[in-house]
C-alpha cells in the first residue's frame, strides 16, 4: 500500500480517466473503461484491482451477500465506473452504500458515456 495522501490517489486516477477518456472517447462498454483504467494505474505502479468482493453484513456480523466495486485502488479508494449518457441518482446511491459497506471514506464516481467525462469524489465522514 502506497503512503501517499488520498488526495494524491484521487488525482492520479482522475488524470489516468481523463487520458482515458481522450484517446477512447464516449461509445465503448463500461468493461472496456474499466480494464483501461486498470491497465493504465497500474502502468503507472498503482496497485489495483478489479471486481473487487465487498461483503454487507448485518448488525449481528452475518454475511448478507456481496457488492463487486469496479476497482478497489491501492486498498483504500472505491472507483465506480460508468458508461451511461448521464449519471442518475441511483449510481450516486450505489457508491454511497459501497462505501458503507465496506468502511472506506473515499470514492470516485466515474463516467465515460458522454461527451465530457464525469468525475465527482464522494467522502464520507465517520463519526
Amino acid at each position: 500500500m502506497n503512503p501517499a495522501p488520498i488526495n494524491s490517489l484521487c488525482d492520479v486516477v482522475r488524470e489516468t480517466a481523463y487520458a482515458i477518456h481522450r484517446y477512447h472517447r464516449s461509445g465503448h462498454l463500461e468493461k472496456i473503461y474499466e480494464n483501461a483504467l486498470a491497465h493504465r494505474l497500474r502502468r503507472r505502479g498503482v496497485v489495483v484491482a478489479q471486481q473487487h468482493p465487498l461483503p454487507v453484513l448485518d448488525e449481528d456480523g452475518t454475511p448478507l451477500g456481496d457488492y463487486f466495486a469496479d476497482l478497489l485502488v491501492d486498498q483504500r479508494l472505491i472507483v465506480e465506473l460508468k458508461a451511461v449518457r448521464a449519471i442518475a441518482d441511483e449510481h450516486v446511491a450505489q457508491l454511497l452504500g459501497y462505501l458503507r459497506s465496506s468502511r472506506m471514506e473515499t470514492g470516485l464516481l466515474i463516467n465515460f458515456g458522454a461527451p465530457v467525462l464525469y468525475v465527482k469524489k464522494f467522502v464520507l465522514n465517520r463519526v
